[in-house]
């Protein structure tokens, strides 16, 4: 009986949303919202800082091998991370992932509760913010781990690519809801490697059109003199000069031009683009 009562007490929440959308970015979020100290991602046991046990679904070569990871299919692996929750005590987790399917399987393979709370990743982001995540996953390959980099660069330093630092606010007293103190959370940026596929290769001449047809679209009268073209270790970066109608000031828009270049090649190649200089040679008359 005994069992059965704490068994009842303790809480499961779950963060779904689609591959790429900033799970994992917003976890701790999420932990610090509804005072959760254990999180589940991508086959990891995650409390605070700190990984606690389970292996890293971003460490294998293959998506479909990554998959079985995150989802427990191994018996060793889902027994250690169980044994370290019930060893811990715990009183609140959150599960992330793709599906409400696939956070229930998870937490019936580690003898969890099922979700109590389900929280959609568009429900604490906006949408500007997930086609931002989903660009940074499908072009450049990067994933999050929520932790810091010294834990990730002890057992997955072949994947590790760099460290976000983000300072929150946290309130610190019941009575004054203005007294708040920065709190600094660190993220480490991944790149599994099934994620290190062979870059999209595009030829000169190709991506030549595509920019020509993007300035037009952009604005019918500027005029495309030059293209360089700067092939990079992951993508490209593009020198265009331009001829602008007398008349016609830009100012701010090559801001925009740019934009749209890199989102509309991006889009339609799957190429990276990693900078776009634009170069007002001469007004035409």
């Amino acid at each position: 009986m005994g069992f059965l009562f704490d068994f009842k007490r303790k809480k499961i929440f779950a963060l779904v949303g689609e591959s790429g959308t900033g799970k994992s970015f917003r976890s701790k979020l999420v932990a610090q919202r509804y005072n959760i100290d254990f999180i589940i991602d991508d086959g990891l046991l995650i409390r605070n800082h700190r990984i606690l046990a389970g292996q890293s679904a971003k460490k294998e070569n293959s998506f479909l091998a990554a998959v079985k990871i995150a989802l427990f299919d191994k018996k060793p692996h889902r027994d250690e991370v169980a044994r370290r929750l019930q060893n811990e005590h715990y009183k609140r987790v959150l599960i992330l992932g793709t599906s409400e399917k696939m956070v229930k399987k998870i937490a019936v393979r580690l003898q969890l509760p099922l979700p109590s709370k389900m929280i959609k990743i568009e429900d604490i982001t906006t949408q500007e913010d997930i086609e931002k995540a989903v660009r940074s996953r499908r072009i450049e390959g990067k994933h999050v781990i929520p932790v810091p980099s010294i834990e990730v660069k002890k057992s997955y330093s072949n994947i590790f690519l760099n460290t976000i630092e983000i300072f929150r606010r946290r309130n610190t007293s019941a009575t004054i809801p203005t007294l708040t103190i920065p709190t600094l959370h660190e993220k480490s940026i991944v790149r599994p490697e099934y994620s290190k596929r062979e870059r999209v290769i595009i030829s000169d001449l190709a991506l030549n059109l595509l920019v020509i047809n993007c300035a037009e679209e952009f604005n019918k009268d500027i005029k495309i003199k030059k293209i360089l073209v700067k092939i990079t270790e992951m993508g490209y970066r593009l020198v265009i000069t331009i001829d602008v109608p007398y008349g016609i000031q830009l100012g701010g828009n090559i801001q925009e031009m740019q934009k749209y270049i890199i989102e509309d090649i991006e889009k339609y190649t799957g190429i990276l683009i990693e900078e776009v200089n634009i170069i007002i040679d001469k007004t035409a008359d």
